[in-house]
């Protein structure tokens, strides 16, 4: 069974420490929600997991499999089945979608037989799937997209790129109900055994349409609470107050 272990994780940018003890396990077939208040740390749990070179491990352990990736390239952790949904997806100017997504593949899958023909007619189902129209394959990767088209580009990579491990960082902001019903849909379509999901959000809304397993509740960089889904209907109804007082 794949599994991703976080140990007595801690991570710092600048100097300043934003993780002080994060400690969860997933395995594949496995949903998890990582909630907490604003200025907790789950984005940042997300970019040190990808290994955003902004971020300064400074104690605990990342392993994939068993095998440690705090020392690996944000490049070997994508390899190794790894993948980051962006909060806030960056524009690449001048780099077509299609070729960015085809060179990823190809980096992340060097054995696959797949041609380039077969990846494009999959690309352009999935852009279908997602609600974005053919005309995305030949513009520049989220250059001039809308906060909602550039999440739904984000769950575009995750169908094209096959990660074993999702990361969702606040993936249901900036999408409106129908969107969001969407990409719930194609979220739960990719899961399967093989597969191991981490949410992260502040509040309960995509949770309404994928129900996780498990919860884990951030509150200054440390894990505080930790059980099923219960949990997030509970701060749906009474916030995180009853959380840093427990």
């Amino acid at each position: 069974m794949t599994t991703l272990e976080v140990k007595n994780l801690a991570a710092s940018i600048n100097g300043k420490q934003i993780l002080k003890d994060v400690s969860f396990t997933m395995h594949g077939g496995e949903i998890h929600a990582l909630m907490g208040p604003n200025g907790a740390g789950k984005s940042t749990l997300g970019y040190v997991l990808i290994g955003h070179p902004d971020y300064v491990v400074t104690h605990g352990s990342i392993k994939l499999d068993g095998v440690e990736l705090v020392d690996k390239l944000p490049e070997e952790r994508a390899k190794a089945g790894l993948f980051l949904a962006y909060q806030t997806p960056v524009a690449v100017q001048g780099v077509k979608l299609s070729t960015f997504l085809r060179m990823a593949y190809n980096q992340l899958h060097p054995d696959s037989k797949m041609k380039i023909q077969d990846f494009y007619d999959e690309l352009k189902r999935n852009l279908n799937k997602v609600g974005l129209d053919e005309t995305f394959m030949s513009r520049s990767v989220n250059e001039g997209f809308s906060g909602g088209e550039r999440k739904r580009v984000e769950i575009l990579q995750m169908m094209m790129l096959k990660p074993r491990f999702v990361i969702l960082d606040e993936i249901d902001s900036g999408l409106d109900v129908d969107a969001l019903k969407m990409v719930a849909e194609e979220i739960k379509k990719y899961f399967s055994d093989q597969v191991g999901f981490l949410i992260i959000t502040h509040y309960q809304r995509i949770l309404k349409n994928i129900e996780p397993g498990f919860v884990h509740i951030l509150v200054d960089g440390k894990v505080v609470m930790e059980g099923g889904n219960d949990i997030s209907l509970r701060i749906e109804e009474d916030g995180y107050d009853w959380i840093r007082g427990a």
